[in-house]
């Protein structure tokens, strides 16, 4: 799931594999006789998949399926192998689990802008190793739109923002400070809104009202980079971010109002948000949609099935 420990606060959301948005393949009839391999049990289903069908995402987003109770190690490959990506040119990929209910399939490098991407989950009679059985598919198509990625310098107090290799534009930032660095590395964006309430206490920071740490403020333009509460967004105790306020934040990061709505209304889900220069060190994969702070090699050991290209779409 995507869990992690929080920063500067607010809570995510995920897209459900369920409803108009997951198609089952295929459903038994009332006459079909069960099959003796496939013993009668409780079955395993697919709590989300992600990206939703019919959008179109950044360079960056995996594509990200959790399933409703563990997998077994020994089914993964099996399941891997049901879960088909099929794109509109190439692409060399590879799944990697995040424990034993999460398996996202992500590039070996960003996506090429404009492929057009389908999952098809058929999980009809699939074991997940622990006794469940899949009971249908699921399938939801995708398109990567233009490259739009942010590189965040943490010592330079600056955001460059580029769209398909040209620089558009270089804001004035602020990150966390000393007591609360901002996680370093790639994050692609999960998701983003108009308005997030934030609370010191509702993070750990601090409950205590008298305390320089808490908070309780609700800020405008939050564009949402960890399950932790990593957000790029404006806040109100640090109005004019840049090396000349020095601000630290509790781990966000912190642009101006009218630049936090610039960018609010530049960036998608699955646009790479890359931060160098904070001592905290990369953000963990599974906190949201880290895939790329995982060197290639290391995504293939979390991979039961290994490197594939993408079926032809």
């Amino acid at each position: 799931m995507l869990v992690g420990v929080t920063a500067c606060g607010g809570g995510g959301s995920s897209d459900k594999a369920s409803g108009s948005d997951a198609k089952a393949s295929g459903t038994p009839s009332a006459s079909a006789s069960p099959s003796p391999t496939k013993p009668a049990g409780p079955p395993m289903l697919l709590d989300t998949i992600t990206p939703q069908t019919g959008t179109t995402v950044g360079v960056a987003m995996p594509i990200s399926v959790i399933f409703t109770n563990p997998v077994a190690a020994k089914a993964r490959a099996t399941v891997e192998k049901h879960m088909k990506v099929s794109t509109s040119q190439p692409v060399v990929g590879a799944w990697h689990w995040m424990g034993d209910r999460r398996a996202d399939w992500r590039p070996k490098a960003y996506w090429p802008s404009g492929t057009k991407v389908r999952i098809d989950a058929d999980m009809t009679g699939v074991s997940n190793g622990n006794g469940r059985y899949g009971v249908h598919g699921y399938t939801h198509t995708f398109t990567i739109g233009d490259d739009v990625r942010a590189d965040v310098s943490v010592t330079g107090h600056t955001m460059k923002v580029t769209r398909n290799g040209q620089t558009v534009r270089t804001l004035s930032i602020n990150a966390g400070s000393p007591q609360y660095p901002t996680w370093d590395g790639t994050m692609a964006v999960i998701d983003k809104q108009e308005k997030v309430h934030m609370t010191s206490c509702s993070v750990g920071i601090s409950c205590d009202k008298g305390s320089p740490n808490f908070y309780d403020l609700t800020l405008p333009w939050d564009v949402h980079l960890t399950q932790s509460g990593t957000y790029v967004h404006f806040s109100t105790g640090d109005p004019n971010p840049g090396s000349g306020s020095a601000r630290g934040s509790h781990g966000c990061v912190h642009l101006s109002l009218s630049d936090a709505k610039w960018f609010y209304g530049q960036v998608k889900q699955g646009d790479p948000v890359t931060i160098t220069g904070s001592p905290r060190g990369k953000a963990p994969a599974d906190n949201g949609y880290a895939d790329f702070n995982l060197g290639w090699d290391q995504w293939l050991t979390g991979s039961a099935s290994g490197q594939e290209t993408s079926t032809a779409l």
